[in-house]
């Protein structure tokens, strides 16, 4: 096909070479339009060669960024030892002897971004050699002694990612007798040791138990993960002279919804002439996260645990 230009006059040279200038374009165009494409090509990624036990694979970001640490190689066992005795000598007065941090004021190395970055000494290489701030260098120490202590702080890095392989150690520690003055001070209002916590101790484990009073809800909100278990508000709204009560499932400051006992769902426009009721169970709970301690939760869990 050709493609001309309207003239006047007899074609001009011109006008022939642009006619075929046209069609050998649209010839070319046509010809790729068939030619499949070629197949991308794979990138040669190189899968880990280990993970911790319990370990799940990470995925690696975009442009060139490395992969969860998780993911990576686990360290030879062997360079992990002499990496660990090289640090105890050399560095564990200030960063202590499992690298996290020191009485001398030596930074946490198991959460030091520099630390976590580094691949075979790469990074801490050059601060061992030339010391930073209160650091004093060591000149001396060798490329392979240095991989070694590289070894060894990933291993630790990486135990302490591994949930899978953390113990949970006593978690009744506290003072029954004082858990129980601050039970009858805050809790006793919705809570009874002879009613709804008749028997607590026996259905749950002193570690679910304190997991319970810190998350009575849930985690992730109000137990999304257990329908059985969740906690929802209850709501009356009054509208036109009709009060209406259920579960609260929507609220903002223009609508309000909720589902009844039969499960018909209602929905009101907030304004004039309605009235809203919310009855929230957690929301004493929730009062109390900015203002409780560590040892209010462990002596709350001490007087607990004598409800058998």
């Amino acid at each position: 096909m050709a493609f001309r230009i309207a003239s006047s006059g007899p074609r001009s040279g011109r006008t022939l070479l642009l006619t075929f200038s046209a069609s050998v374009i649209f010839a070319t165009a046509l010809a790729l339009a068939q030619t499949p494409p070629p197949a991308p090509a794979k990138a040669d990624v190189p899968a880990p060669a280990s993970t911790p036990a319990g370990a799940q694979q990470g995925r690696g970001g975009g442009g060139g960024r490395r992969s969860f640490l998780i993911s990576r190689d686990v360290p030879d066992p062997a360079a992990v030892d002499r990496g660990q005795k090289l640090f105890v000598s050399n560095c564990g007065f200030c960063h202590g002897s499992n690298a996290n941090g020191g009485g001398e004021g030596g930074p946490d190395l198991i959460r030091s971004a520099l630390a976590l970055d580094d691949e075979k000494g790469d990074k801490i290489g050059p601060v061992i050699h030339n010391g930073r701030g209160k650091m004093p260098p060591f000149p001396q120490m060798t490329q392979p002694q240095i991989e070694d202590i590289a070894a060894f702080l990933r291993a630790r890095q990486q135990a302490a990612i591994n949930r899978n392989a953390y113990t949970i150690q006593n978690v009744n520690t506290g003072d029954a007798t004082r858990g129980r003055a601050y039970f009858e001070q805050h809790c006793a209002s919705c809570h009874s040791p002879s009613g709804d916590l008749a028997g607590i101790a026996g259905k749950y484990t002193p570690e679910i138990l304190l997991n319970r009073i810190v998350y009575p809800g849930g985690r992730g909100g109000r137990d999304r993960g257990n329908a059985a278990a969740r906690v929802h508000p209850s709501v009356t709204v009054t509208a036109n002279g009709r009060s209406v009560s259920g579960t609260l499932d929507y609220m903002d400051d223009f609508d309000v919804a909720l589902r009844d006992a039969s499960g018909e769902y209602f929905t009101f426009a907030r304004g004039p002439g309605v009235t809203v009721k919310v009855n929230d169970p957690l929301a004493g709970h929730e009062k109390l996260i900015p203002r409780y301690t560590d040892k209010d939760l462990h002596d709350v869990l001490a007087y607990l645990e004598t409800f058998k």
